[in-house]
């Protein structure tokens, strides 16, 4: 993992991640404070989704060190432990090992809560472990529905407790209201569908597919990628021969960066679509202009890193880290302000600072973020339920791989179609 911190920051190797103390200039020593709880963070640093990742992981970084900066959270002192989900064998984010480093993060005493994950693949593998240890963990890009959903708490919640909480929405309607997008804006009558096989991939795709179908778009077909296969061209001479009027794809960056690129070649003037996984630095970087100019994403989150109340976060965020800030990053720094804010609300309350009485605080939570109040409903889902919608637009003012600039920000989803 490349260090990323100053030199006046504290930091351990711990197994496969880092220990840091967060601090800058100006901030606390860390022989100044007596006390301290670690903030995890886990998120796949590493493969096709590094770069998405390392700016949310930047983003929940930046929360943390600008509460040290004021002197910690009623006398304890933040750190955090980071570590990395992806596999080289995976080439992206591995369930497996984020189940272990989620039983890492239990077995330290001191660690109160977590930032991450980032897939919902690595999602559904931590929640079980999570609920044993009475853990809460904080999401700022998981999006799959039914590791909250009540139907599923056995599975993904045996003690019973919400231990995974979002600051996005669900793919319960990101999925659909994309497709309300794509009927009513894009005026597509007739859609061909892929996903990539994961966990998110698969049920962004089938939520999609159900309301396109409910809405009255004629889905073609509907088809899996194999991450892992270099060469997607004979389902795409198939989607061309069939000539539906889009292409709409469940997924993440593995697949998806060679799914547009060739595309590009097979199907250059079909309207193709897809979710957060195709929303990112990575995206750009991988496929690259002119090949990924064109396509329409969606966050599952409300579009602020334009937002001139956010202009002097963004700016700080750039100075500090020498990228420019996705939305993501945006939920991420919410999702460490929350926590921070639960940590103080325990400590204040005279409670013993534990992941327990933390967890219980993040569910009570009412906290003013940058995107607005965050507030979470019994299951952990964020109460609001806002979908944007972007259009790769090459902007060559801008770096190619410049998340703010390269995707246009078109306006929010509809929830419910028009007519």
């Amino acid at each position: 993992m490349r260090k990323l911190y100053h030199r006046r920051q504290i930091a351990t190797a711990l197994g496969t991640g880092t220990i840091v103390a967060l601090a800058g200039p100006g901030m606390l020593p860390a022989r100044a404070a007596d006390k301290s709880v670690i903030i995890g963070i886990n998120l796949p640093l590493t493969g096709a989704d590094a770069d998405a990742s390392t700016r949310i992981k930047y983003g929940a970084e930046m929360a943390i060190e600008e509460a040290n900066a004021k002197g910690g959270v009623a006398g304890y002192k933040l750190e955090t432990i980071v570590l990395d989900d992806a596999t080289a064998t995976a080439g992206q984010y591995d369930p497996a090992q984020a189940a272990l480093n989620t039983k890492k993060f239990a077995a330290n005493p001191k660690v109160v809560a977590l930032v991450g994950p980032a897939m919902s693949g690595s999602g559904k593998a931590m929640s079980p472990i999570l609920s044993e240890a009475d853990m809460a963990t904080i999401t700022p890009a998981s999006t799959n529905p039914d590791i909250t959903d009540p139907k599923f708490a056995g599975q993904f919640r045996p003690k019973g407790k919400a231990v995974y909480f979002r600051t996005v929405t669900t793919d319960a309607y990101q999925g659909p209201n994309m497709a309300n997008f794509m009927r009513d804006q894009l005026k597509v009558k007739s859609v061909y569908i892929l996903d990539d096989s994961g966990a998110y991939g698969v049920g962004m795709a089938n939520l999609y597919e159900q309301q396109a179908k409910k809405i009255g778009m004629k889905v073609l077909g509907h088809d899996q990628l194999n991450p892992k296969e270099a060469d997607y061209t004979t389902i795409l001479t198939k989607i061309k021969q069939l000539n539906p009027d889009a292409l709409y794809y469940g997924g993440v960056a593995q697949a998806g960066i060679k799914l547009a690129k060739q595309a590009y070649e097979v199907i250059p003037k079909m309207i193709k679509a897809g979710g957060d996984g195709m929303q990112g630095g990575d995206v750009l970087k991988g496929v690259g202009f002119p090949a990924v100019a064109g396509w329409y994403v969606t966050i599952a989150s409300p579009h602020k890193t334009e937002d001139p109340a956010l202009a002097d976060w963004v700016a700080r965020y750039q100075k500090r880290f020498g990228v420019a800030p996705s939305d993501y990053a945006v939920t991420a720094y919410g999702a460490a302000q929350i926590i921070i804010d639960s940590i103080k609300r325990v400590a204040e309350s005279g409670k013993e600072v534990n992941r327990s009485n933390v967890r219980d605080a993040i569910q009570a939570a009412k906290v003013n973020t940058l995107q607005g109040e965050v507030s979470f409903d019994k299951n952990g889902d964020m109460i609001s339920k806002v979908i944007s919608v972007f259009q790769v637009t090459h902007d060559p003012n801008h770096p190619e791989d410049d998340v703010i600039h390269q995707y246009k920000y078109i306006g929010v989803a509809p929830e419910s179609p028009v007519g």
